[in-house]
């Protein structure tokens, strides 16, 4: 089975469980390094995730992929908090952002840059707004190459 198959297999699988429970998925990855095969899956729910949440869904989890057995391979199952920089995944976690400090990477250049980084200042007709210092930047929904939340010191 393909790494993206892999990825929709566990997020139909573990869907129901999440949303029953109050959690959010965030993220699913299936990544080789080295050696090993691991599959990451980052869950959330407001007021944050702790080890007993994250142990639950992986019990559940292990069960599922026991049963149905998609992988094939050894492989080390993860789950985990996406950390305090989360990543935004959907235009809906984007939307959920607004006020807070993130890091917007673009896949061309705008305004001669492709990194941004401050306060998401709003989210509307697809274009996100960012103040950097004194600058803010209008960014397109559609170049954004990956976006996550940041913590600027």
């Amino acid at each position: 089975m393909s790494t993206p198959k892999i990825k929709t297999t566990v997020e139909e699988m573990v869907q129901p469980f999440l949303s029953e429970h109050g959690f959010e998925l965030v993220d699913v990855e299936y990544v080789k390094e080295g050696n090993n095969w691991f599959l990451r899956v980052f869950v959330d729910k407001d007021g944050g995730i702790d080890i007993e949440d994250c142990s639950r869904v992986s019990e559940y989890l292990s069960e599922q992929l026991d049963g149905n057995d998609p992988i094939s391979g050894a492989y080390f199952l993860e789950v985990s908090s996406p950390g305090a920089e989360r990543p935004l995944k959907k235009s809906e976690d984007v939307a959920k952002a607004v006020g807070k400090d993130v890091f917007v990477t673009t896949y061309a250049p705008l305004d001669g840059q492709k990194e941004f980084e401050g306060r998401l200042l709003s989210f509307e007709n697809e274009e996100l707004l960012i103040e950097a210092g004194k600058k803010t930047h209008t960014i397109p929904y559609e170049k954004v190459a990956s976006a996550r939340l940041a913590i600027i010191f």
